[in-house]
């Protein structure tokens, strides 16, 4: 069992960014009122034990021109953002999303944007079988960045937002147009 007490500010982060975020869209609304229902269950829905799903952090980076790194992820076989579990250290999920990026791009630098732009649950092996609670966030990367492929990843590429590599895993698609909708506000700014 984890050391919930360590999870305390991260579930309490989690809770409170859900509850102000204004949804990108019908089917993300609907998927943050069923994260928060599951955050109901206490800090123990931001770790990976719990059985019934727990939260997770991702973030779709882009480069100043707008194109879309992605990982070829090295369980499913498909690509995707980047991003993953919560960790005892993680306090916010912001902060997750932005660790995630860091370590599964090797890129130095990267910003990220402080509202999320969609919560997606799908179900996943982690447990015999659960759910990711998946809150993304938009990350910019610094103009010239380097990626460098993780433990975690069997490639990594930067693309178009108009051709992403197929197969692309299950909602990744749906991330493109609110990212670029951040970057165009972080543009104008």
């Amino acid at each position: 069992m984890p050391d919930l007490i360590s999870y305390s500010e991260l579930h309490a982060d989690a809770v409170a960014t859900l509850s102000r975020w204004a949804a990108t869209s019908p089917a993300a609304d609907a998927a943050r009122d069923r994260t928060l229902a599951l955050l109901a269950d206490g800090p123990v829905a931001m770790s990976r034990t719990h059985r019934a799903g727990h939260v997770t952090a991702s973030a779709l980076v882009l480069d100043p021109d707008g194109r879309v790194l992605l990982c070829l992820h090295g369980k499913i076989r498909r690509w995707m953002q980047l991003g993953g579990h919560c960790e005892p250290g993680d306090r916010t999920l912001m902060g997750t999303a932005l660790r995630e990026a860091t370590e599964e791009s090797g890129i130095s630098g990267l910003t990220i944007e402080p509202e999320p732009i969609d919560v997606d649950i799908h179900q996943v092996a982690c447990q015999g079988g659960s759910f990711h609670y998946d809150v993304r966030y938009t990350v910019l990367a610094p103009a010239g960045a380097v990626e460098q492929v993780s433990a975690e990843s069997e490639a990594l590429g930067w693309f178009p937002p108009g051709r992403l590599p197929e197969p692309l895993a299950h909602a990744t698609a749906q991330l493109v147009p609110p990212a670029l909708a951040a970057l165009a506000r972080r543009t104008r700014g």
